[in-house]
């Protein structure tokens, strides 16, 4: 009778739950919700303590002299932000060897789409902006949440097809790519350059572990939080870049080799089998001492980069990206005037950038590849299913607060760019699921 209890709340409980923690949509459900939370926050009558709170500083002093001394918000966004960044590294890594962009040939038309779909928002922001102070902006309504598209097309369901997950997946990696080269580029500070020659120094000393098969997350980790994550911290680079290049260090291979880890299985299996049976429920020693080296062969068998990739995938996708959502995404309403805040080059910029330039830019470079010989669309991928996912991809949250984080000071510009934000994210998921809900020329020639 205890079994069947056990039973009954793993299967109705623990694994729906850990189904749950590895969906991308769901993290999208739990950032929304966090998203709400700071809003209602930052309009209630705790406000004050709110911001306060994120302004509050921790750090470490010695002999009076104080390190590291930075707000609770800049902790969130150069330290925790660091692991999202390690995390998408890991993932562009992965894809890069033996994912959906091992063969450019093959993802021409969603590589071409992700460029397109990032020049024409940072162009239309322009328009807007050109010649101004806020000209800084460009590089925010460029990218993807894929979190919230995919937690929208989700809700299709079978209405669109597999291909159409694959092209918005692949158009957000190569966004990430963008993304993070933009801002090392043109989001930087003043550079301190004996820094940022340590923190190159260790990235030099962990692709040498690489290259001499030390695949021990230990030695990566405390490497890459103690050096390179602390030296480009104080570079004047933002921190997160450290992330990604750690990221791209971290071995690819694991300790035993696909062939190898094979056959041992077997020959494992086989002692088991062959152990001394007994009548009670419990195991043989024998038995439990060859399943703890199955156990450790099996954690030997996974690359430390897909380790870490899905140890830290919850953690970041559940905790990591919420707070960021509770820090940054508050924006108080009292006493804002909706008129000027939409008339303005900024709110406007980053509107127009993301609902109009994204599915504009996408279709576009769908067209121009096809036209050009370039590339093909895949199997179900009609025109309407490209405008609707290119409406899905003007939903630019996580990343394009970030941005705005990087981009201005001004905490006036810093809410214009935010409300700009969330009103195209908005219409451009409602616009999207709308667009992709309806039946295509395809659906119906099959029916």
């Amino acid at each position: 009778m205890r079994q069947h209890y056990q039973k009954e709340l793993e299967n109705r409980l623990v694994i729906p739950t850990l189904q749950f923690l590895h969906r991308e949509r769901s993290s999208g459900i739990v950032l929304g919700i966090f998203v709400l939370l700071a809003l209602v926050l930052a309009n209630s009558p705790l406000r004050d303590t709110y911001t306060h709170f994120l302004e509050h500083h921790f750090g470490f002093s010695v002999n009076g002299q104080n390190y590291l001394d930075f707000s609770l918000e800049h902790w969130i966004n150069d330290g925790l932000m660091s692991m999202f960044f390690f995390v998408v590294g890991l993932e562009l890594k992965r894809e890069f060897i033996g994912g959906e962009l091992r063969d450019l040939r093959k993802v021409t038309i969603p590589v071409v789409a992700a460029l397109c779909g990032m020049l024409f928002p940072a162009a239309i922001y322009l328009l807007f902006n050109a010649g101004t102070p806020t000209a800084h902006g460009w590089g925010i309504p460029m990218a993807t949440d894929i979190a919230f598209a995919l937690a929208v097309l989700q809700l299709l369901g079978n209405r669109v097809p597999m291909s159409a997950k694959v092209f918005l997946t692949t158009l957000a990696i190569v966004d990430d790519l963008g993304s993070v080269v933009i801002i090392a580029l043109f989001y930087t500070t003043e550079i301190s350059l004996a820094s940022l020659v340590i923190g190159f120094v260790v990235l030099a000393v962990m692709l040498a572990g690489n290259r001499l098969g030390i695949k021990s997350v230990w030695f990566y980790g405390v490497l890459g939080i103690g050096g390179v994550w602390v030296a480009f911290l104080t570079s004047g680079i933002h921190a997160t870049i450290s992330a990604v290049l750690a990221a791209m260090v971290i071995p690819a291979d694991a300790r035993i080799p696909e062939a190898a880890f094979i056959a041992r299985i077997k020959k494992l299996t086989r002692q088991f089998e062959n152990a001394a049976p007994n009548d009670v429920r419990t195991l043989e020693p024998e038995q439990v001492e060859i399943l703890a080296r199955v156990q450790a062969d099996s954690s030997r068998a996974i690359p430390p980069l897909q380790k870490l990739e899905h140890g830290l995938h919850p953690f970041v996708s559940f905790v990591v990206m919420p707070i960021f959502a509770l820090a940054n995404a508050g924006v108080s309403f009292v006493d804002l005037d909706f008129g000027a805040v939409l008339s303005n080059g900024v709110a406007i910029g980053v509107l127009a950038g993301l609902l109009v330039g994204k599915p504009a830019g996408i279709v576009f470079a769908v067209w121009i590849t096809e036209r050009l010989g370039l590339g093909k669309r895949s199997r179900g991928m009609t025109w309407q299913r490209i405008l609707g996912l290119g409406f899905l991809a003007g939903i630019g949250f996580t990343m394009s607060m970030f941005v705005t984080m990087l981009a201005f000071t001004s905490p006036e510009h810093a809410i214009q760019s935010k409300i700009g934000i969330f009103a195209a994210s908005i219409l451009g998921g409602i616009v999207g699921y709308i667009i992709l809900r309806k039946p295509s020329h395809s659906s119906k020639k099959r029916a």
